[in-house]
């Protein structure tokens, strides 16, 4: 999938879990969503993006792609 598609997905996907009342909140549900809702070529695409540079996605979005790469590598380890 187009990787500017993925970005703005992400972001739509972070706004809506800003509305979380804690930070840590909002970061772990965008990346339990991603985990859930994503397929793998898409997550393995977007932690692409973020490790190098990250491009285009808000600062929520960043922390949790950011989890969601802990999260994979923990499962992949």
């Amino acid at each position: 999938m187009n990787i500017e598609r993925l970005v703005a997905m992400v972001n739509d996907i972070g706004r809506y879990f800003a509305a979380e009342p804690d930070e840590a909140l909002g970061v772990a549900g965008i990346a339990d969503h991603l985990k859930r809702f994503w397929e793998p070529g898409m997550r393995k695409q977007i932690v692409a993006h973020l490790a190098a540079g990250g491009e285009g996605l808000e600062p929520l979005a960043k922390k949790g792609v950011g989890r969601l790469a802990e999260i994979d590598g923990k499962l992949h380890a």
